[in-house]
């Protein structure tokens, strides 16, 4: 006689029938929770990272969910909509002090070295490594760069957009001066801003001008200048490289003579030079075919001008996804977020139904992403994404700390108030450094 069968003998049938019922319950339960599908949650926001109007903001991650889901059967895939980009990094915050962060998620890029070093992102590096189809070398240097947190990789970018500057062809072809090469300089952007600063009509007043919307922080990066140190607690103002940029933000400021030039000035053609991020460009697009058609205004866009302790180069932004350190489920996190920003099918619905750009190179440069860019974006015949992704290869990350975007808001107002003459430049730099440093350090 077995033990089960000695022990049934000594008790009544009636407990032996709940202790069987019990049995078959905790079975049925096991094999419930063996079977019932696995539940992936992504944290996103409603809008576009690029701070531009988008369509269906949620529709890469759709497209991503979709063939995810048919690859992985028993796996469910879900995420709340309608959060405001200006609220997801506080609702990511409650969420990670309840403990109830989604297992893949958009990672602010402010809160990103806060959530590396605090432990609440899983280290992708040993997972990357073990994945024999992943390879880090598709993705754009800066993009990548964008992710890692002392020498490991905590977030995966999804897209990007560089800065390029446009060029009124029309009004410079009609003062006799040919579109800039790549390699242009300060001194040629200042050159031409003096050459086509002018009254056309003779009232006195100043109706052509030289440049719209580009600013310190532009000039800034194209002449190499390190604004903060890594961990965002010390600045670098009184940069030699930092008194060059404010010197040249003051020449042109002198060539337009203090006149506010507007976006107008530049609609109807009056401005010979406008920064534009790549999804500005893209949600403009109406607006050069616009020009094109009602004004005969013709452009290209080339690199930003270098400075002389520094290159053409801009600031490339890029939006990262992360994985929670406390998920569940680590593999099929893992698999969910290589397909969101590494399948390159993926990456290239980024080109259709998104205003931004892929982050995998091979994605950008390839024909179909040219074929789909000029099928999808009206006025870009000229537009090659093969030069594009030349100034995305040479992009700079900017900082990513907590408190940055405040800093830099105190920093354009002081410095504004320079580059208009309302404050002398003389120890400005030296007093704007020692500021900013307290508030970093506070």
């Amino acid at each position: 006689m077995s033990v089960w069968q000695r022990v049934a003998a000594r008790q009544p049938h009636w407990l032996v029938g709940v202790i069987v019922l019990i049995l078959l319950a905790g079975i049925g339960f096991w094999n419930w929770r063996a079977t019932r599908p696995v539940e992936l949650r992504i944290g996103l926001f409603a809008g576009s990272n690029w701070n531009v109007p988008e369509g269906d903001s949620y529709a890469v991650v759709d497209e991503a969910i979709q063939h995810f889901e048919e690859t992985h059967p028993g796996v469910r895939v879900t995420y709340g909509s309608g959060i405001k980009k200006e609220d997801y990094s506080e609702w990511l915050a409650e969420q990670m002090l309840g403990g109830t962060e989604p297992d893949v998620f958009v990672i602010p890029g402010e809160d990103f070295n806060l959530y590396a070093g605090m432990g609440a992102l899983t280290d992708l590096t040993a997972m990357a490594h073990q994945d024999r189809d992943f390879d880090w070398s598709v993705y754009y240097p800066a993009a990548l760069a964008y992710g890692s947190y002392e020498g490991h990789s905590y977030g995966l970018p999804v897209g990007s957009v560089p800065t390029l500057m446009f060029v009124n062809k029309t009004l410079l072809a009609r003062e006799g001066i040919p579109v800039p090469s790549n390699d242009w300089t300060w001194d040629d952007m200042l050159s031409i801003c003096r050459q086509v600063t002018k009254d056309q009509d003779g009232d006195g007043v100043l109706d052509q001008f030289g440049v719209y919307d580009y600013g310190w922080r532009q000039a800034a990066v194209a002449n190499g200048v390190k604004l903060f140190s890594e961990d965002g607690k010390t600045s670098y103002f009184a940069d030699q490289r930092m008194e060059e940029v404010v010197r040249f933000m003051l020449d042109l400021h002198d060539v337009q003579r203090g006149h506010e030039v507007t976006a107008k000035d530049f609609d109807m053609g009056r401005v010979a030079f406008r920064p534009f991020t790549f999804a500005e460009y893209r949600t403009y697009k109406p607006y050069p075919w616009r020009i094109k058609k009602y004004s005969s205004f013709e452009w290209d866009c080339i690199r930003m001008p270098a400075g002389p302790s520094g290159r053409n180069v801009s600031t490339l932004q890029t939006m990262l996804l992360g994985i929670s350190a406390r998920t569940d489920h680590p593999e099929l996190a893992w698999e969910l977020l290589r397909e969101i920003c590494y399948a390159p099918e993926i990456q290239q619905v980024m080109l259709t139904k998104s205003q931004g750009l892929p982050a995998r190179r091979d994605v950008v440069e390839s024909d179909a992403a040219q074929q789909l860019f000029m099928e999808t974006t009206p006025g870009s015949d000229g537009m090659n994404l093969k030069t594009v992704s030349e100034v995305m290869a040479d992009g700079v990350t900017a900082p990513k700390f907590k408190g940055y975007n405040e800093v830099m808001i105190l920093a354009d107002n002081e410095l504004n108030k320079i580059i208009t003459g309302d404050s002398s430049i003389n120890n400005a730099l030296n007093r704007l450094q020692k500021s900013i440093n307290m508030y970093l350090q506070q």
